[in-house]
């Protein structure tokens, strides 16, 4: 059986979910049991623009996720702090490493830079292309390349997102497979330039997942 909530305006919170029907009142509220039938023809007669249909998914994803408390964070010899949300169990990212990674910048909840939305030249069409750099090296540097062939087509690094420089240094120790979230003050990130939806000055997280490790030159 489902429930009516009843009185006052009406404002409908209506989940496709097995055993869910609630209709919530912003005044007075009275539980009535009600077929699922019922239920239907009278959310079916409302508005639409009343009713709120969120999938499932998105409602348990939204339950599930769970804010890291900032004691539960490391602190890097400069002064970054991160946390391993998977540790990895590959080849370790040491200084001097060429890694590859995708990396997400996000800020207030939104995803204002990302490498899963590298550019390919051809047709300028958006690529999951993962972003290759130099472990403790020189940031940007790598977005000097010229064309790269991948099996996606013609791709150039100077197309991909420009990653904020404590992802050079933060990337240490992690392990192939791992996924790592880093508190990114402007300092280390993009100071006082804005980049999409980050504003100048800026303090925004950034998500690294660390795909492949090269050993250095020499080792």
């Amino acid at each position: 059986m489902a429930s009516i909530r009843s009185f006052g305006k009406w404002t409908v919170d209506h989940q496709i979910c097995p055993q869910h029907t609630t209709i919530q009142a912003k005044q007075a509220v009275v539980s009535i049991p009600i077929s699922r039938r019922a239920a239907a023809i009278l959310i079916s007669s409302l508005p639409f623009s009343v009713i709120s249909l969120p999938k499932c998914s998105e409602a348990r994803e939204r339950r599930n996720k769970k804010a890291i408390p900032l004691e539960a964070y490391h602190t890097t010899s400069d002064g970054l702090k991160y946390y391993d949300i998977v540790e990895g169990k590959g080849p370790v990212a040491q200084k001097g490493s060429t890694v590859q990674v995708h990396f997400d910048c996000i800020f207030r909840g939104i995803t204002a830079v990302s490498s899963r939305e590298s550019k390919l030249l051809a047709g300028n069409r958006s690529i999951a292309q993962p972003y290759e750099f130099k472990v403790g090296g020189p940031p940007g540097k790598e977005r000097k390349r010229e064309f790269v062939d991948n099996p996606n087509g013609l791709f150039s690094a100077q197309a991909a997102p420009k990653p904020p420089p404590a992802m050079y240094s933060v990337t240490e120790g992690m392990k192939v497979g791992g996924k790592r979230t880093v508190i990114v003050p402007p300092e280390a990130g993009y100071d006082k330039k804005r980049m999409n939806e980050i504003p100048p000055g800026a303090t925004f997280e950034l998500n690294i997942e660390l795909l492949q490790v090269k050993p250095p030159e020499g080792k």
